[in-house]
């Protein structure tokens, strides 16, 4: 359990003092540097004491078999591993032949720190060996936003009190041993040395490795080059072996006296260049990042995340740690998707291999709304690899007798691997969160010739799975039936509201696109008729109503069936479906995660205000956020239907998932969605915003835990300030010649350098509906009184 005191609390950086060995797993999380194509783990430059190494290449993956009781047409065949590659991070250290091992001798100091705007995770300790010698380790790494193949270690050596011999080992390693998975025998072995080395070499201060995996037919290249300082005699010798690759350099040194080693590291991977073309790759990447040195990678490092927090940046005021979890959350979004180029983004970034490293429906639901509206090259270039992995989704479709493009829920390379029917491939919302992120990206950028190209593409064959997938009733309304949404425990139900209604935007965007570009659309094969189809499902989407409760329903019939017996589950039984069968969660009205409560979000002007309200209160006591990715869309509805400080409590939820381990699975990778969903919640929760058609517009307003909140939106070629504090609302455009925004019902044009200011028209305040038995927002006070508790009777227990 990660409490308030595992971390400093400060603006601009996570600090770590002093290191704690329990939670060496979840720290190497939290810890971790990428920028969207390489990853590394937050593991101790010595490789041990460890919880589980990591270094990742975005899309390298090896595939193990999904076996089946009994085999059934459209099952998958084959599932996908993102796996531990070579690692280049590690530096050994022996003084005077005794290993520098933290769980031996004396730790004097210890700091860990993650810098958020320099982009490094920076560490300094102080140790006494075994035979009463001190010396003081100063170490610094990063991965390079500008250089994508690049990461890089400073790692430096010093006498305190004696003169000592240190010998430093700088390796590359593959395969190396990693915990056994212990739910998933398959994974086990998909694990377990999939690299085959095909290339090994150590020359000078040079080292590189070529591997390859056995079953996806993937090539990895692996080089380093060495820069080192020390004092007179220093030397060094290297070797290479198939798995390691080893420089090792060996001095002495009086009190005072240092040995500095600057490691620069290089990784190319692919799937169709041959082994001469990769090793040329990384050793071209190596020379590049030379001319830099460490210094200028981190100078260019500086520069890089100065002109992100400039467009991108969160103020908080009023809660310190909200502050620091905000941009903690900006960072690692920033990390996941910076450079992840011609790939996915993963649920879990490159920090880790929960859910295997797979992308699902999480990227374009609640990252590439941040990514839009303060990064929307890195929207454009997700958005990029839908397309490219169209073919996939249209060989999927044909499996399962449908037109158009059914995309994975999970996937590495765009191929579906969800071995579990109900809670993959029929959860087809995902299609119409690819569109909605098409129809957003363009709307907010203008980009005509991607909406022309890569955006006409996805939102066509999109909706033309909608078409195939559902059907017309005698009264000539449009249904989607067996279908599951986003809450998980209510799978293949008949007209899913979210997906009905994010289905018909699908729709309607798609057709006005195709009325935009004729010839494009005609080359499609699309025609009038089609088009008109398409409209006319738009419109005629059922909605499940409820007229004696007057709610919504989830799906249809969902608000007849027995509710959830919440009184009699016990804290310990959360999540459910760790500990019922889904046969009694699926028929029972209990939500894992926001499903309806989403759909008012996404589509918001289809339900009044009244309905929201009372959706809200109904869904409410029924949601148990068994997901990370509920608490951000119920912190926005809150926040607009009047309940200010429950928003505010699911907003810090949201935020401190990782950095408070709320989920108790921050091991495994740190949750990318709902760190995003953090900005999504505060932006469109307290801020309002909302983005209908191509007008942005706002209804802020704050709860009495904060003072101020403002962030920087990217639009329409400007970039506007929204300031809120409890005297108002100043909307500033910082760059663009003009932009018309709406505030509540006011239409305000915006010119450059005359801000506005106007009042906040605060909803009534009301009583906030109560959730299920046992599952208020996770206050982190409370999170540490139980913590605290556990630990004394075990304390009590043991003496």
């Amino acid at each position: 359990m990660i409490t308030a005191d595992c971390f400093a609390t400060e603006p601009w950086a996570l600090t770590e003092t002093p290191l704690n060995m329990e939670l060496l797993p979840q720290s190497e999380s939290v810890f971790a540097l990428s920028n969207g194509h390489v990853g590394w783990r937050g593991n101790l430059d010595e490789g041990e004491p460890q919880g589980m190494p990591g270094t990742y290449l975005n899309g390298f993956h090896e595939l193990h078999p999904l076996p089946y009781s009994e085999r059934a047409h459209g099952y998958p065949e084959s599932g996908q591993t993102a796996i531990n590659v070579t690692n280049g991070k590690v530096i050994r250290l022996l003084v005077d032949d005794t290993p520098f091992d933290l769980r031996y001798g004396r730790l004097l100091k210890h700091e860990r720190v993650l810098d958020l705007r320099a982009g490094q995770l920076q560490r300094e300790c102080e140790w006494k060996s075994p035979a009463g010698h001190t010396i003081r380790v100063r170490a610094a790494r990063l991965v390079s936003f500008t250089q994508r193949a690049i990461a890089a270690v400073a790692y430096e050596v010093e006498a305190i009190d004696t003169s000592v011999a240190v010998v430093v080992q700088s390796e590359l390693i593959a395969n190396e041993e990693l915990p056994t998975p212990a739910n998933d025998p398959r994974t086990a072995v998909a694990l377990t040395s999939p690299l085959d080395p095909e290339d090994d070499e150590a020359v000078d201060n040079r080292l590189r490795l070529i591997h390859r995996t056995r079953r996806s037919g993937l090539r990895v290249a692996t080089a380093a080059d060495h820069v080192v300082e020390g004092p007179p005699g220093t030397r060094s010798s290297c070797e290479s072996k198939p798995d390691v690759a080893r420089l090792t350099v060996t001095s002495r040194l009086a009190p005072g006296q240092k040995l500095r080693i600057e490691k620069t590291v290089a990784y190319g991977w692919s799937g169709v260049r041959s082994l001469p073309a990769l090793r040329d790759q990384v050793e071209a990447a190596l020379v590049a990042a030379a001319d830099a040195g460490w210094r200028g990678l981190a100078t260019e490092q500086r520069k890089y995340l100065d002109e992100f927090w400039a467009r991108s940046d969160v103020e908080v005021d009023g809660d310190a740690e909200l502050q620091q979890a905000v941009r903690f959350a900006l960072f690692h979004v920033l990390q996941a998707g910076a450079r992840a180029e011609e790939c996915a983004l993963p649920s879990k970034g490159l920090t880790g291999t929960g859910y295997d490293g797979h992308s699902f429906w999480d990227t374009e639901i609640f990252v590439l709304p941040l990514l839009i509206y303060t990064s929307p090259d890195g929207a454009a270039e997700a958005l990029r690899w839908r397309q490219r992995t169209l073919p996939q989704a249209r060989i999927r479709a044909r499996q399962l007798g449908l037109r158009g493009a059914a995309f994975p829920w999970r996937t590495i390379d765009g191929s579906e691997c969800s071995a579990y029917w109900p809670a993959g491939t029929a959860a087809f919302h995902i299609n119409a969160g690819i569109a909605d992120a098409v129809a957003r990206y363009v709307s907010a950028t203008g980009d005509a010739e991607f909406g022309r190209t890569i955006g006409l593409e996805l939102l066509v064959e999109t909706a033309r799975l909608w078409m195939s997938l559902g059907h017309f009733d005698a009264a000539g309304a449009f249904h989607i039936d067996g279908v599951t949404g986003p809450d998980e425990y209510s799978a293949i139900k008949d007209d899913n509201l979210y997906t009905n209604l994010m289905a018909g935007r699908n729709l309607r965007a798609a057709a006005e696109t195709a009325a935009r570009w004729h010839r494009e659309t005609a080359a499609m094969g699309v025609g009038e008729k089609e088009v008109a189809a398409w409209i006319e499902a738009a419109k005629s989407v059922h909605v499940p109503y409820n007229e004696c409760l007057g709610v919504h329903e989830q799906h249809a019939g969902f608000t007849r069936q027995e509710r959830w017996n919440f009184e009699e589950t016990r804290f310990d039984q959360y999540p459910l479906m760790l500990h019922f069968p889904y046969f009694d969660i699926y028929r029972k009205q209990v939500v894992k995660q926001a499903d309806l409560i989403l759909a008012m979000y996404t589509c918001g002007d289809s339900f009044s205000a009244e309905q929201k309200e009372r959706n809200f209160a109904y869904y409410e006591s029924c949601t148990v956020r068994d997901s990370s990715l509920s608490a951000c869309c119920q912190a926005i509805i809150a926040a607009e239907v009047g309940h200010d400080e429950l928003a505010y409590e699911y907003v810090v939820e949201a935020a401190l998932m990782d950095l408070r381990d709320l989920e108790h699975n921050t091991r495994d990778g740190l949750h990318i969605a709902s760190l995003a969903g953090t900005w999504m919640a505060l932006a469109c929760g307290f801020g309002g915003m909302r983005h209908n058609g191509d007008v942005l517009s706002f209804r802020p307003g704050l709860p009495d835990n904060l003072t101020r909140l403002a962030f920087h939106i990217r639009a329409f070629d400007c970039i506007l300030c929204v300031e809120i504090s409890a005297d108002g609302v100043k909307y500033t455009l910082e760059a663009g010649s003009s932009m018309t925004i709406q505030h509540y019902d006011e239409s305000l044009s915006l010119v450059l350098g005359s801000p506005i200011y106007r009042s906040i028209s605060k909803a009534p305040r009301q009583a906030a509906p109560a959730q299920p038995a046992g599952r208020p927002p996770r206050r982190p006070q409370v999170q540490d009184e139980m913590y605290a508790q556990r630990t004394d009777s075990r304390d009590e227990e043991s003496s």
